[in-house]
C-alpha cells in the first residue's frame, strides 16, 4: 500500500493551504515533509494569485517535532563546529526554509490544534500569524535531552515573547496551553475546537482582501523596526510609506474615500 504524501496542498480563494499529513506519526517532520513544504513555499512566493499561506495539520497532534526515529542520511558531526554547520545547512533545510518564510513578503498563517512541540513549534514561530484551538499545547522537549531548540527556537521565541517567557519554555521546560500562549504573545487568537478550522479560513480570507503592497511593506518594516532603535524605526516607517503613497491603488482609494465622505449628508 502506497503511503500518502507527508504534506498535502490545495488552493482556495487565493489561499494556499499546506496540511501536515502524517497523523500516524503525529505529524513528525520528515525529510519528505520539509522537501514538499519548501516546494509549496516557493509556489506561494512565486504565484501572484496566491495571497495567503495557511499551515494546518491532520490528526490528533499538530506536530510532534522533527522525526528523530527516521534517522539521517549523514552521520552526526562529532565536533562543535560540525554541529553548528549541520544546524545551519542540514536538518532537512529547516534553517533555510524558516528564514525564507520570514522573508516572503506575503502573510503566512499557522492554525495549531492540539500538541505542537519542538520543530513544529519552530515552524509555527516562523509564521506571521499563529492561531490556536482551545486544545493547543506548546513546549520545547529539547531540554529533556540537555540541548536547545536550535532551528530558531531560542532566537524567534525570544524575539516574539521576550526572554521572560523564553526562560519558562526553554530553561524551565514548561508547557503552555492555548490560554497561556495567548498571554505570552505566542499566539494571536484562540478559538473553540469545533469552529477552529472555519475560523482560521475566515481569517485568511480576510487577509486576502488587504492590499498586497501594504502587506509586503509592513512585513519588512515591522521586522526592521524591531531590530533598530526608535529613531531609525521612524526612518523605516517613512521610507516604506514614501513608496506606498505613490502607488496608484492608494491614490485611487483615498480619492474614493474623500468623495464618499464629502457626499454624505449630516
Amino acid at each position: 500500500m502506497t503511503e500518502e504524501a507527508h504534506l498535502l496542498t490545495e488552493e482556495q480563494d487565493g489561499i494556499l493551504i499546506a496540511t501536515l499529513n502524517r497523523p500516524d506519526k503525529l505529524n513528525a517532520l520528515s525529510g519528505e515533509t520539509m522537501q514538499l513544504f519548501e516546494q509549496a513555499l516557493h509556489r506561494f512566493r512565486d504565484t501572484p494569485e496566491l495571497k495567503v499561506m495557511l499551515i494546518r495539520a491532520r490528526g490528533r497532534f499538530f506536530c510532534a517535532g522533527a522525526d528523530l526515529r527516521s534517522g539521517s542520511p549523514n552521520a552526526q558531526p562529532r565536533t562543535a563546529s560540525g554541529i553548528r554547520e549541520n544546524h545551519r545547512l542540514g536538518l532537512h533545510g529547516m534553517h533555510r526554509i524558516y528564514d525564507e518564510m520570514e522573508h516572503v513578503e506575503k502573510p503566512i498563517v499557522c492554525a495549531i490544534h492540539s500538541t505542537c512541540v519542538g520543530g513544529g513549534l519552530e515552524l509555527a514561530l516562523s509564521c506571521d500569524f499563529r492561531l490556536a484551538a482551545k486544545s493547543a499545547a506548546f513546549s520545547f522537549p529539547e531540554g529533556l535531552f540537555g540541548v536547545l531548540p536550535a532551528s530558531n527556537g531560542v532566537s524567534r521565541l525570544t524575539r516574539i515573547c521576550g526572554p521572560h517567557w523564553a526562560r519558562w519554555l526553554i530553561m524551565g521546560n514548561q508547557k503552555a496551553d492555548a490560554e497561556r500562549a495567548l498571554i505570552m504573545g505566542l499566539v494571536h487568537d484562540v478559538k473553540p475546537d469545533e469552529e477552529f478550522e472555519e475560523a482560521a479560513l475566515d481569517f485568511c480570507r480576510h487577509l486576502t482582501k488587504q492590499n498586497g503592497e501594504q502587506m509586503g511593506a509592513a512585513k519588512v518594516a515591522i521586522e526592521l523596526a524591531n531590530e533598530v532603535g526608535p529613531d531609525m524605526a521612524r526612518h523605516v516607517e517613512r521610507m516604506a510609506n514614501s513608496a506606498l503613497m505613490l502607488n496608484p491603488a492608494y491614490l485611487e482609494t483615498v480619492e474614493r474615500y474623500i468623495k464618499g465622505i464629502g457626499g454624505k449628508k449630516e
